[in-house]
């Protein structure tokens, strides 16, 4: 059996921070969401690039490039050249509410709306083109893959990437968003969706003590470490080729408010992280990272996956939950 590809994922992405909803109080935050810098020590970006080099990681750090309207070419750029330089992956990411910044009439108009699902494929289209120029410019290539904002996916999306030349996508994940068709709800694996290789986020489903179940994705922010070995240990097991795992610079720092003001080292989500990592580099004979340049030709090659919905025991739910629950509360846990 061939070793299951770990696929880490960084949505890399500044923030509106109230801007719309006061702008006379509020403006967008940039650095402090990717950096997240503490006491002049970085707990975002260079967190994780030195964690990825230390232990032999690569990932994919979907990229947002719609807040190009807004911050114009820097700082976004120079951070895609780090990654780059870190030997990384960048893809593109895209939060179409920045384009409501735009002040060019040759661009067009566009709404706050961040949704990419809902619009009529000229429009997607149009988004799409303006933020892959703009990759382009920061990257010098072609994205391979495309991630919506906030996982919000319909079927009207995988056609615009269709027709863009676009070849995989990670634009689902359950535990986040559910889209309405059922072509789309989709737990793990694979699938070939109108042309384009879908790969979402890994989902799986737990029970609390009461007996309800509940789907959740596979994120750094939510799921003890415990948890997580758990699940990659099942899913080799059951033979599952490739694991997507969702995370944002911003989950390993605590901050005061949404401006990004009084920030704090989050050790519990550091932890996990290069608990992963270390993971993956002591059982290199079951487990691989993969970033999505770099998907195994038996990926790309089997259009679709019927993985088995996964289990896991109630415990580590509940031992999740109490550890998320007191790393929130305890700013300084």
């Amino acid at each position: 059996m061939e070793r299951t590809e770990i696929s880490i994922t960084i949505d890399t992405e500044f923030t509106i921070a109230g801007a719309f909803e006061n702008p006379d109080h509020y403006k967008p935050v940039a650095e402090p969401a990717v950096l997240c810098e503490v006491n002049g020590k970085e707990h975002g970006l260079s967190f994780l690039l030195e964690t990825f080099d230390k232990y032999d990681i690569s990932a994919s750090f979907f990229v947002e490039c719609a807040n190009y309207f807004y911050f114009g070419d820097e700082p976004m750029r120079s951070i895609v050249q780090r990654i780059q330089t870190a030997g990384q992956d960048p893809q593109l990411h895209v939060h179409p509410c920045w384009l409501n910044f735009n002040s060019d009439p040759d661009i067009g108009n566009f709404s706050i709306n961040d949704s990419c699902a809902g619009r009529d494929m000229e429009e997607l289209k149009r988004i799409f083109e303006l933020c892959i120029e703009v990759f382009v410019r920061w990257s010098g290539k072609r994205p391979e893959a495309i991630r919506t904002g906030s996982l919000v996916a319909d079927m009207n999306l995988y056609r615009v990437m269709h027709d863009l030349n676009i070849p995989l996508a990670s634009n689902i994940a359950l535990g986040v968003f559910r889209p309405d068709e059922p072509e789309l709800q989709i737990y793990s694996g694979h699938k070939l969706i109108d042309g384009v290789l879908e790969l979402p986020v890994f989902s799986y489903q737990d029970m609390s003590i009461f007996g309800k179940k509940h789907i959740k994705s596979l994120q750094i922010t939510s799921c003890s470490w415990p948890e997580m070995k758990y699940i990659l240990w099942q899913a080799r097991k059951l033979k599952i080729q490739n694991i997507v795992i969702l995370t944002h610079p911003f989950e390993f720092i605590k901050k005061a408010d949404f401006q990004y003001n009084g920030l704090t080292r989050n050790r519990i989500n550091q932890n996990r992280l290069e608990k992963l990592c270390k993971f993956i580099s002591d059982h290199d004979q079951d487990f691989i990272s993969a970033d999505f340049s770099q998907l195994s030709s038996t990926v790309k090659a089997s259009s679709n996956t019927d993985d088995p919905m996964l289990n896991i025991p109630s415990y580590y739910a509940i031992g999740r939950k109490i550890h998320n629950k007191i790393n929130d509360v305890l700013r300084f846990y």
